[in-house]
């Protein structure tokens, strides 16, 4: 990976101009994408973004460059000085108070984030959404939401957000949303690979402007509760074995990401490490309406049905499933180790 300097060392400003420029910019929020991307391996970030002749211009945890010379650096690029092939923007924008966007000033300058997004992604090749702060307004957009938080082209559901829903990059792109909270690295990694290679069009994005290299998948998928899921054996209580659709609130038949066949830190996933999937790559899931690990039902029926499948169909299956649950799971589903082990079927029985 190359990290663009300020030209300290030739006493000249920076004007490098090969491979692809990402400037990454953090807004409202906790970083923990930043710190999800930095766990990238097989290859590493630096390897991989090097490999791929990537050139970080600047990112908060891994550049030296502060104060005056970052402020030059981003002048710069909205001078068209040095160009910018991606712009990523972590965090939510905080366009309070009264749409000023003055709850979030970038040190130093005097000049909102809202204000320096907005003028940085006119001169972007391709705006990038990093995480689901940034591509909904995520978290900071929950509750009251008193700073009016948003993501780049959405406002959770409604499309809008601090660029507007008419905003296209320079290559005549919208917002590209690497949601979920946080993002795998794979999926920045990948998606600005393929940005770099000229490889990326806006037929490469979801309904909500996510890549489909992720996004065309489900939570579901590669799950290691599927056989649980099949026979409806269902656990009841946190580190029960079972699956967690039907009473622990899991989203993950649902939940458009690759996390159980794309593991995290190589081994492992939310419903690996017995938690619910709640479904953090879509917009609007910090506020499901009920508690996360708890699935709300009508007539005993969860609400939450899998994707495609019509709730007529699910009853049906569903009792025809749980009448064939081999005892095996039936007793496995609720208990937090192997009770039971699968049997050996012997030839000719």
């Amino acid at each position: 990976m190359h990290i663009m300097e300020s030209g300290n060392r030739d006493g000249n400003p920076m004007t490098q101009q090969t491979g692809f420029n990402v400037l990454w910019l953090q807004s409202g929020g906790c970083g923990g994408c930043s710190l999800s991307l930095l766990n990238a391996e097989s290859p590493t970030l630096l390897h991989t973004l090097e490999g791929a002749g990537i050139n970080l211009l600047w990112h908060p945890m891994l550049s030296e460059e502060t104060g005056s010379e970052m402020i030059a650096l981003l002048t710069q690029i909205v001078a068209g000085e040095i160009r910018l092939d991606a712009l990523c923007i972590e965090g939510a924008i905080l366009r309070g108070p009264n749409k000023t966007g003055r709850f979030h000033i970038l040190a130093g300058t005097g000049r909102s984030m809202l204000d320096w997004v907005r003028d940085l992604s006119v001169v972007a090749k391709y705006t990038l959404g990093i995480g689901t702060g940034a591509s909904f307004g995520g978290i900071t957009a929950g509750g009251g939401n008193p700073t009016d938080a948003c993501g780049l082209q959405y406002a959770e559901t409604e499309r809008g957000g601090a660029l507007g829903e008419s905003y296209r990059s320079l290559s005549n792109m919208p917002v590209i949303n690497v949601a979920g909270c946080p993002t795998h690295p794979n999926w920045i990694t990948e998606t600005l690979m393929q940005l770099a290679l000229d490889d990326f069009t806006e037929e490469d994005l979801d309904e909500w402007q996510r890549p489909r290299g992720y996004a065309d998948h489900l939570v579901h998928h590669g799950c290691p509760r599927n056989e649980y899921y099949e026979f409806k054996a269902s656990a009841e209580e946190h580190s029960q074995l079972g699956c967690m659709m039907e009473h622990m609130g899991c989203l993950g038949t649902q939940a458009h990401a690759d996390c159980n066949t794309r593991l995290w830190n190589g081994e492992g996933s939310c419903l690996r490490g017995g938690y619910a999937c709640i479904n953090c790559t879509a917009p609007g899931f910090q506020e499901p309406g009920h508690r996360f690990q708890e699935t709300p039902k009508i007539a005993g029926i969860p609400i939450g049905l899998p994707s495609d499948m019509p709730k007529a169909w699910f009853v049906a299956l569903a009792s025809l499933s749980k009448a064939a649950t081999p005892k095996r799971l039936r007793q496995n589903a609720v208990a937090d180790h192997i009770v039971v082990p699968p049997q050996t079927k012997k030839k000719g029985t």
